[in-house]
């Protein structure tokens, strides 16, 4: 019999924690360029560097920490994460910065594969899609909450301000797991090369070329995104941090429909309407940038609701399809799924840097539907295969 799944609120909590420092750093780039005295592409290279330091780091730091008890493991990662904030809050500058980055990155990157494996585990085969989205919904719930705060925070206190914030909160996730979180086993202990074994596997490449170009296409936008609305909208920080909340809340909503229509009708059949959706939201957005400052948010807003909704919602079920192609190896799949999510966000992040270098942010939507486009070819080219 399995677990209840009440304990995985504490994993919620550290997800959201690892959530809101991810995220806010969109809303901060601004700042922090003017701060740091460098220029906003290279403000937005924090995100690159965290995000190659996560999809590098999330294999390396499974193997290393495999035999390791999973709430013990937990423990450790979140610790590091608090400490990693903390350095982040004092750096005197841009190379400080960059080094507690990528002290943060491996913490989480540490922390969110054994989560999502704790939960699958405790949820068990008929409750594994809404165990994940317990998981996933604090990254979510990060970006409803956490984001549009730390912009308000950012704006109001100082970019350090912001990081001290999330300190205490992974302190206090830190807490919980060490009072509140069932002791569990470790799992399956794969070496690195048996983990790239599994990654050359057509099935799983197939599904982790989804994830990296859905992730792609989200953070060619919101890596940028107040830039990007600033330039074709007028949106100023207030403005921002209501966007921001309604994109947040509109990926909390589609990050539990993901879950739940996984369970109920299929992870494969949700991740495509997902992608369709998204890629609907990225044509609306590049259509709608071009109509002028004052007609553009009552056509841009709903897209970046339908945009939430849609690729949190897809992202849920790819966790779930992984899980089902190997159940037993699910905590080397997932790591390699988080490994593919923040490959995505390196490689959304430095393409939007070129576009946003040149000045044409506002084209940031067009390249974020190639991307959208191009996640979608390995699902059909899977479905034509069955057909067959």
């Amino acid at each position: 019999m399995y677990g209840s799944l009440t304990f995985l609120i504490w994993l919620t909590l550290g997800a959201f924690a690892i959530g809101t420092e991810g995220f806010m750093i969109a809303g901060l780039l601004p700042a922090l360029a003017r701060d740091l005295d460098v220029g906003l592409a290279a403000a937005g290279h924090l995100v690159t560097a965290f995000s190659l330091a996560y999809a590098v780091g999330a294999p390396i730091m499974a193997v290393l920490t495999a035999r390791l008890e999973r709430r013990r493991l937990l423990a450790i990662a979140m610790g590091g994460f608090t400490l990693a904030n903390l350095l982040a809050a004092v750096a005197p500058g841009y190379a400080e910065l960059l080094a507690a980055r990528l002290l943060l990155a491996l913490s989480a990157a540490s922390f969110m594969p054994a989560a999502s494996g704790y939960a699958a585990a405790l949820g068990g085969p008929e409750r594994r899609g809404r165990a994940l989205s317990m998981v996933t919904n604090g990254l979510t719930l990060a970006i409803v909450a956490g984001v549009p705060l730390g912009v308000l925070v950012g704006e109001g206190f100082g970019w350090r301000a912001t990081f001290l914030g999330v300190a205490g909160l992974a302190a206090l996730a830190l807490l919980g797991i060490l009072a509140g979180l069932p002791h569990q086993p470790a799992g399956t202990t794969a070496t690195l090369g048996e983990r790239l074994a599994m990654a050359k596997r057509r099935d799983v490449l197939a599904v982790l070329a989804t994830s990296v170009l859905t992730v792609a296409g989200t953070f060619t936008i919101y890596t940028y995104l107040g830039v990007f609305l600033a330039d074709v909208s007028a949106v100023g920080p207030q403005g921002l941090a209501l966007v921001l909340l309604g994109f947040g809340l509109a990926s909390a909503a589609g990050t539990r429909l993901g879950g739940d229509a996984a369970d109920r009708w299929g992870a494969r059949p949700t991740v495509i309407v997902g992608g369709g959706l998204t890629l609907l939201a990225y044509l609306v957005l590049s259509l709608g940038s071009g109509v002028g400052p004052r007609s553009a948010m009552p056509i841009l807003f709903p897209a970046i609701l339908l945009w939430g909704l849609a690729s949190w919602g897809l992202m849920t079920a790819q966790q779930a399809r992984l899980v089902a192609l190997s159940s037993a190896l699910a905590p080397v799949s997932l790591s390699l799924n988080s490994s593919a999510i923040y490959l995505g966000s390196a490689t959304g992040a430095a393409a939007g840097a070129l576009v946003v270098a040149e000045g044409a942010a506002a084209q940031l939507g067009w390249l974020a539907a190639g991307f959208g486009l191009a996640a979608l070819l390995p699902l059909l080219a899977e479905g034509r295969k069955r057909a067959g």
